[in-house]
């Protein structure tokens, strides 16, 4: 009978081959499989792949982290459907309007309710149903189109002042100031009064001119906050130009602030656009707004509250949606609020 060798490892039934793996039965024994069978078997498990690399999930951003918190809030599903909706009819009104906004019947003048006509006639005879869906155009447009402007100047502003300091920094905020002292309404008196177009640009480049300010100083405390962090300093100690910091260090972790105060801010662009209408210096006939509408209804609330009633509950929703949708995005970007 031959000697055995002491060099070679005693044969145990039990240990895995090369090629093989051992996973429970869960009846206290094991049994031999395949290297990749098991690695299939952990996977439908749910385990990840052995070391202290999958030993843990990764790590969320803080959009990823944020977008995660937004999806389960139903008051961002509520207000995000309700501005779908709207931004829908303002682009194509006559998916659920038929009728034409500017086509009038003075012999139906301040009637109510009919058949095809639910929300009745204002005091030239036109459809107000008709009319409150177009009327969503000129404000979602005057909003975002201002918004826009707003951030997108406020932002760059800030964000070099709050970067560079001295005495840019300086000159912005006495400039921000100044137009933090004028009356919203007077300047829009002011200001409106003088110009002749019908179209939204000068609502919209006045609203930019006075709302630029408040988004600048955002954005300035957010950058000068974010510039002290570790990274950046870190960043600026391997050589990192200005450039580089501002756009890829800087900018992605102090914009969060901007986009929530811009969104609230949307909403209260279209109130102020209404507003302006109401008081006649914002928009002009032919142009239909939910403010013109609005003003042609105050005088004759009592004899007919329906031509106020439908224009003042859609300026009003649009309104709520936009600040219920800002609450939400700062509610998830502001670990402090969660």
């Amino acid at each position: 009978m031959p000697e055995p060798d002491p060099e070679r490892a005693a044969y145990d039934p039990l240990a895995p081959g090369p090629h093989e793996s051992i996973a429970p039965t869960g009846q206290g024994g094991a049994m031999d499989l395949a290297l990749e069978e098991g690695e299939s078997l952990e996977k439908e498990l749910g385990g990840g792949p052995a070391g202290p690399a999958g030993a843990q999930e990764k790590p969320r951003s803080l959009w990823s982290d944020a977008w995660h918190q937004l999806r389960r809030n139903p008051v961002f599903l509520v207000s995000t459907l309700l501005i779908l909706f709207l931004v829908v009819i303002s682009i194509w009104p006559q998916l659920i309007a038929s009728g034409d906004p500017l086509q009038c019947d003075l012999s139906k003048s301040q009637q109510g309710s009919s058949p095809g006509h639910p929300f009745g006639y204002d005091t030239q005879g036109c459809d107000v149903y008709t009319r409150t869906v177009y009327g969503a155009r000129a404000s979602i447009t005057v909003g975002i189109c201002a918004t826009l402007g707003a951030a997108l100047l406020g932002s760059a502003l800030g964000g070099l002042a709050g970067f560079f300091g001295g005495w840019g920094d300086a000159l912005l905020s006495r400039v921000a100031d100044i137009f933090f002292g004028i009356p919203v309404v007077l300047g829009g008196l002011v200001f409106l009064s003088v110009v002749t177009s019908t179209t939204v640009w000068p609502v919209v480049g006045f609203i930019v001119l006075l709302g630029w300010p408040q988004l600048a100083r955002i954005a300035r405390g957010s950058v000068i906050t974010a510039k002290q962090n570790d990274y950046v300093q870190a960043a600026r100690a391997l050589g990192a130009g200005n450039g580089r910091m501002l756009l890829r260090h800087v900018a992605p972790n102090a914009i969060a602030p901007v986009i929530v105060v811009a969104t609230i801010a949307l909403g209260t662009y279209i109130a102020l656009e209404a507003t302006l209408s109401f008081l006649g210096v914002g928009l002009r006939p032919p142009t239909v707004s939910w403010g013109i509408d609005i003003s042609n209804a105050a005088s004759q609330i009592r004899n007919a509250p329906h031509m106020l009633l439908y224009p003042a509950g859609a300026l009003s929703i649009t309104v709520l949606a936009f600040i219920m949708l800002g609450d939400a995005v700062r509610d998830a970007l502001d670990p402090k609020l969660r």
